[in-house]
């Protein structure tokens, strides 16, 4: 993995870290695209483009049995299919993908990742961004809060977008009771 140099220059810190999640296709302008996902996309490239460290995204990653899967036959509308274009990270990022480390999952939080952050104790804090945040918004910043008790994590809730408003606004809640900052 490519190690940044911190300086004080605006130049990229490895001590910051920017985690995007699951802003593909599907989950903004697909078979579960919102409103709500859709609004935060400008705001979300403009974080992603001021961001002076590192930058990791997560893609939601199912295969073509994902409606025979447990998760399937709760959410039986298939998404995020490896392989697809739903399954691709949306364009207007697309730009930043080649500065960034991508975690494929096939579930809600990626422990692969957690597991990265672990190994990486440089990291001094990371924010998270993306969709959506009642489900796997949460599920890696608490991921991310198991894995390293004492790491700074934060969560841009104008940089994520929930399944609904009262599910978003839930789960903001519910990760400030977990310590980890909602700005």
């Amino acid at each position: 993995m490519h190690t940044v140099q911190h300086t004080d220059c605006g130049k990229p810190r490895s001590d910051s870290l920017l985690i995007v999640v699951d802003m593909q296709k599907d989950f903004v302008y697909g078979s579960l695209g919102t409103d709500e996902a859709r609004k935060i996309v400008q705001k979300t490239k403009e974080k992603v483009a001021s961001h002076k460290g590192e930058l990791w995204f997560t893609l939601d990653t199912h295969q073509e049995d994902y409606l025979e899967t447990l998760e399937g036959k709760s959410l039986p509308v298939e998404h995020c299919i490896k392989g697809t274009e739903g399954h691709d990270l949306i364009d207007e990022l697309q730009q930043f993908a080649e500065k960034g480390r991508f975690f494929e999952k096939p579930t809600f939080g990626s422990v692969e990742m957690a597991e990265a952050i672990r190994q990486r104790p440089d990291i001094k804090d990371v924010e998270l961004v993306g969709v959506c945040t009642d489900i796997c918004v949460i599920s890696n910043a608490l991921l991310l809060k198991a894995f390293r008790p004492e790491l700074s994590i934060s969560v841009d809730s104008a940089c994520c977008a929930g399944t609904t408003p009262n599910n978003h606004s839930s789960s903001l809640i519910a990760m400030k009771s977990c310590q980890i900052a909602v700005i």
